[in-house]
């Protein structure tokens, strides 16, 4: 049992003091979540892993109560109690943890004593949900090639005779009466439309970017600068910056595309359902943290988290396991086209985009690489 095992290691701070180091570089090297609370339900520990599980560095967490992050009716307080009642190990699967700062579904939890500091419990942490993550990732580059080979189906495709159809309208027009005119004008009102549509969905091409050294944070400024001039204007800002985060390797024009489509989403959302004023842009680094490219042995490095998140009405479960797919959209008037976007241009970072929702709160994270080495950074004096 994983908790046993690292309980093991937590012990060894008994131990000479050259032990301890290895025994944190162990737990720290540990690819699920681990965590130490003591008698008192207060983390003591936190390895990177569990930093990404509670979206909070070691730093917030260390000292923090586990009822900041969970209600008191937890199924996870139970464990804690049942541990220290047996004085030994015991596991619980799928639990939901859930609070207006966490939320994980199928959640599988061990926990394990701590004999020689007394209350103490180590917690080992298996989220379900990121395997349904890396599953939906799958989707999310299959949606992004099917919306590809469409943008150049209907570009070659359609085009041409689109410009016919409307050329032959224009010359109708010419000897047209009043009547007939107002029909010639909606053809080419219809045509110029489609060929509208038709050019976003070239966006979906797979011409290679061109990508540098960034500075999220000033990526971030920029889309708030333009957020708060129109459509965010009536909204608040919050902000969660990591002041130490290294530059990101991307295309800065496609960042701003990015994150420019997932703040308006966030404001009409709010907008629409009349609820919330706040939307939250938070970056964080993950040590350590390599996702699978999908199809290959690769592991690509995504230790840059960028999360923007709203108080609004939530994601029908309906649409969440399609919802980077074109054409998915719960909007009147909506093309959905934006997020389908959002995930081709991801997947053009090499990144990994994965949202969270429920009534109240909708988090969309999206992971993306750091600089390759030997590659100039920018100046932050600029």
């Amino acid at each position: 049992m994983i908790a046993a095992r690292a309980a093991s290691l937590v012990r060894r701070r008994e131990q000479p003091h050259a032990a301890i180091p290895e025994a944190v570089m162990v737990l720290a090297a540990l690819p699920m979540p681990v965590v130490v609370l003591d008698a008192e339900d207060r983390f003591r520990f936190a390895n990177p892993a569990a930093e990404l599980f509670f979206e909070h560095s070691a730093t917030t967490l260390l000292g923090a109560p586990l009822a900041d992050f969970l209600p008191h009716d937890s199924r996870l307080f139970s464990l804690l109690r049942q541990v220290r009642l047996m004085d030994a190990p015991v596991a619980d699967h799928d639990l939901l943890l859930e609070s207006p700062r966490l939320f994980r579904r199928g959640v599988s939890v061990q926990g394990a004593p701590v004999n020689e500091m007394p209350g103490s419990v180590v917690l080992s942490l298996t989220d379900g949900s990121k395997a349904a993550m890396l599953d939906r990732q799958l989707n999310f580059l299959g949606a992004a090639r099917g919306a590809t080979a469409m943008a150049e189906m209907l570009g070659h495709e359609i085009k041409n005779p689109l410009s016919g159809i409307r050329g032959a309208a224009q010359l109708l027009e010419q000897n047209a009466n009043e009547a007939d005119t107002e029909l010639t004008q909606l053809i080419q009102e219809e045509a110029d439309r489609i060929r509208k549509l038709i050019d976003r969905m070239d966006m979906f091409s797979d011409r290679p970017i061109e990508r540098e050294a960034l500075n999220i944070h000033r990526v971030l400024d920029h889309v708030k600068r333009v957020a708060q001039s129109g459509f965010a204007a009536h909204l608040r800002f919050t902000e969660e910056y990591d002041p130490s985060l290294p530059p990101v390797w991307g295309n800065r024009d496609q960042l701003i595309q990015i994150l420019l489509n997932l703040v308006k989403n966030a404001a009409e959302a709010m907008t629409e359902a009349n609820q919330g004023q706040d939307i939250h842009l938070t970056t964080a680094y993950h040590h350590g943290v390599r996702i699978a490219v999908p199809g290959s042995n690769e592991r690509v490095h995504l230790p840059l988290t960028v999360t923007v998140r709203d108080a609004g009405p939530g994601i029908p479960e309906a649409i969440r396991a399609t919802l980077f797919e074109p054409f998915i959209t719960t909007r009147r008037g909506g093309q959905g086209l934006g997020l389908a976007l959002v995930a081709k241009l991801v997947s053009n970072h090499g990144g990994l985009i994965e949202c969270d929702s429920r009534p109240g709160r909708t988090s969309f994270r999206i992971s993306l690489p750091v600089p390759p080495p030997g590659e100039p950074t920018p100046d932050d004096t600029e």
